[in-house]
């Protein structure tokens, strides 16, 4: 059994895999459409069309499940192709702060990301099958894109404020919480967003929401806004998504502002110097997992994270001159 325990010393069930007689547990709306992601970045790099070839089978089988539904309420919406998800008593998005029946940031409904996401995989399909079968076998995978594309534009664009909404047609109707979660909408290689509304939520993103050390999890201003990751576990699970700093974020952040600057590289490293300077603080060569939303930005949290490191390394490549 496949399992791992988090900094307080509780076992993730995300991440329990099956082996022998034991089952997976799958309550997780985004890791299978960060495969999408993962694959299409591995093929592009490796140059290994075989993988992909072999692994296209159960990628289908994984689009239908989405397109049909499946566990924990996780599925396209007929009326739009927007993909929705959320169970009682389960945080499914990447912000699954818990503390035994309190779920910190449910976000059930139609989430940002999880459509950038699903929008983004539904492009890859689309390419990956023409490619395997022919045109006829793509159209699925095509005309569904589009239906999302259209549906995300006209649904998830927040007019009042100039941004996306987190979260649509959720339990309490729609969801403006300024969040980072918007901008995978633009950073993703096939964003969901359309072209004439990126300038506005990525100076928006920086604005609110950019830090030396990341980004925000929750905008300055929000009742629900926390400056500091401290105290027992109940209290710092309370601020883990609702202000705190993530330095991974940084990593998306950079992609967006680089579509929109492609020739301002030096200043998107910039982004990056707080974290470089980090790495000579407590665990040295490596970063920690968040900091606190506010001056001084102290580091919380454990203190080597792998997708804090791997994000701001790719962002450092992605930045070279």
């Amino acid at each position: 059994m496949c399992y791992c325990i988090d900094q307080q010393g509780r076992i993730n069930p995300a991440l329990f895999f099956p082996e022998g007689h034991a089952e997976g547990v799958y309550n997780t709306a985004d890791a299978t459409l960060w495969f999408f992601h993962a694959i299409s970045t591995y093929v592009a790099i490796a140059r290994d069309p075989l993988t992909l070839r072999e692994l296209l089978p159960r990628l289908k089988s994984v689009m239908e499940h989405h397109i049909h539904g499946t566990r924990f309420g996780i599925g396209a919406d007929p009326e739009d192709g927007l993909l929705r998800q959320g169970a009682s008593g389960y945080a499914l998005t990447w912000m699954d702060a818990k503390v035994g029946d309190w779920v910190v940031t449910p976000r059930r409904g139609k989430a940002v990301e999880i459509n950038a996401l699903w929008y983004n995989a539904l492009r890859l399909m689309e390419e990956w099958t023409r490619t395997a079968e022919g045109q006829k076998e793509a159209k699925i995978y095509s005309h569904l894109a589009d239906r999302v594309y259209d549906s995300f534009n006209n649904s998830f664009w927040y007019e009042e404020g100039g941004y996306l909404y987190d979260v649509i047609d959720g339990e309490e109707g729609n969801d403006p919480a300024f969040r980072p979660n918007q901008i995978f909408a633009i950073s993703l290689p096939n964003p969901v967003l359309d072209r004439t509304r990126w300038e506005p939520v990525v100076e928006k993103v920086r604005d609110r929401l950019l830090t030396p050390f990341g980004l925000r999890t929750l905008a300055p201003g929000h009742p629900e806004y926390k400056l500091r990751y401290h105290g027992d576990v109940c209290t710092r699970d309370a601020a883990y998504h609702q202000g705190t700093v993530w330095p991974w974020l940084i990593g998306p952040f950079v992609d967006a502002w680089l579509k929109l600057h492609p020739h301002h590289k030096a200043e998107a490293r910039g982004f990056l110097r707080g974290l470089i300077s980090h790495l000579d603080q407590l665990c040295i060569g490596s970063i920690n997992e968040v900091f606190d939303a506010e001056p001084p930005f102290n580091p919380e949290g454990c203190i080597s994270q792998a997708w804090s490191v791997a994000e701001v390394l790719r962002s450092w490549v992605n930045t070279a001159e």
